[in-house]
């Protein structure tokens, strides 16, 4: 794709279309480029000419987008898109009043149900912003439904400290605060900082299936401490979980670079326990290049008995390059665990800004 004179909007748009396309779900491309282009805000209408206006933590080199995409055993594929909102001259409060902007505008052309945002958004979205963000969106694409819009809060927006304050106080608005101390006992058992809340996360929409979400990122852990973690939810498998810590990065011993991440999804009948749980690995962080991550994901895929033809056709509609030649296009693989949906899901980077190179010289045949 020539980029040049092409804006941050219409490059995610192009990239999204070709996905959509890739993984069969053409007839919804149109309508889920208009979405992603509503959501980016003003700061789509940036050139990719220019370097980033705002260090976007959405993707290693800030473009304030990324793809990922979802498998399961003899089911299609479901397309993600993770989006930052920006302004048009960029910054904590600035950002923060774009996103809600594009909520606001979301909310009335879609009907989203606003109730359960409105319940925790004294507690996430204070007039004087900390951390690297306030308010992302996750655009959910699939041929079975409408697409769902989901929204990431920032638990450390007030500073680290307020973080779990923020979390149990969240989660008992929505009606699981007994499920709080189950998180803190499975997974905030290490001291030091190690184990941190990432993400707040709710999806708006009416289903009996939506979902509230907890991210914790884990610094320096194990497959062990993460089997931990998992076991929080209903029906985990703790060999399914260390061997997927093994296989996609590549060790047993601490991940000491990018963390290791643990989601908990709960379902309105939860009380005290998440239905599901997912572990993501950050992949790119532990391969030399992503001929190496494309080989642990088919791995991966073969494990849990999953067809890896739509993956080869997602990645090869987002890369522009020979895989040797980068590392970082793979970004994170996860497996979910339970309900609602479980499989594994790859993320893909735009690399709409830059490359990474590889960390060692590969020879390319």
């Amino acid at each position: 794709m020539n980029t040049t004179g092409v804006s941050i909007r219409d490059f995610g748009g192009r990239q999204l279309s070709d996905l959509l396309h890739s993984v069969h779900l053409g007839d919804i491309a149109n309508n889920a480029v208009e979405l992603l282009i509503e959501t980016l805000g003003p700061g789509g209408f940036r050139s990719l000419s220019n370097s980033p206006s705002w260090p976007s933590g959405v993707a290693d080199d800030h473009t304030p987008f990324e793809f990922s995409t979802a498998f399961g055993i003899d089911e299609p594929a479901t397309v993600r898109v993770l989006v930052e909102p920006t302004a048009a001259e960029p910054g904590p409060a600035a950002n923060m009043d774009a996103a809600l902007d594009v909520l606001d505008s979301l909310a009335r052309r879609h009907g989203l149900p606003m109730d359960r945002f409105d319940a925790v958004r004294d507690l996430f979205l204070p007039s004087d912003p900390q951390g690297d963000f306030s308010l992302w969106f996750s655009l959910v694409f699939s041929a079975a439904r409408a697409p769902v819009i989901k929204v990431y809060l920032n638990p450390e927006v007030r500073g680290e400290a307020e973080a779990p304050l923020l979390v149990g106080e969240g989660l008992a608005r929505l009606g699981y605060g007994a499920a709080h101390q189950t998180i803190i006992d499975h997974a905030r058992r290490r001291g030091d900082g190690l184990d941190r809340y990432s993400f707040f996360a709710l999806d708006l929409t009416e289903s009996s299936g939506s979902r509230a979400k907890v991210y914790l990122s884990h610094q320096d852990a194990t497959p062990d401490d993460v089997v931990v973690a998992a076991s929080a939810a209903h029906d985990v498998d703790p060999e399914a979980v260390r061997d997927f810590c093994v296989l996609t990065g590549g060790r047993a011993e601490p991940f000491t670079d990018r963390p290791l991440i643990s989601s908990y999804t709960f379902l309105p009948d939860d009380v005290d326990r998440p239905s599901g749980y997912s572990l993501y690995v950050p992949v790119r962080s532990y391969v030399n290049d992503d001929s190496e991550a494309h080989l642990r994901v088919l791995a991966t895929l073969d494990q849990h008995g999953i067809d890896p033809t739509a993956f080869r056709s997602a990645l090869d509609s987002v890369a522009r390059r020979p895989l040797a030649e980068g590392v970082g296009l793979i970004a994170h693989v996860s497996l979910r665990i339970g309900a609602p949906r479980p499989g594994v899901t790859v993320y893909l980077s735009s690399e709409a800004h830059t490359t990474a190179s590889p960390r060692v010289a590969t020879l390319v045949s």
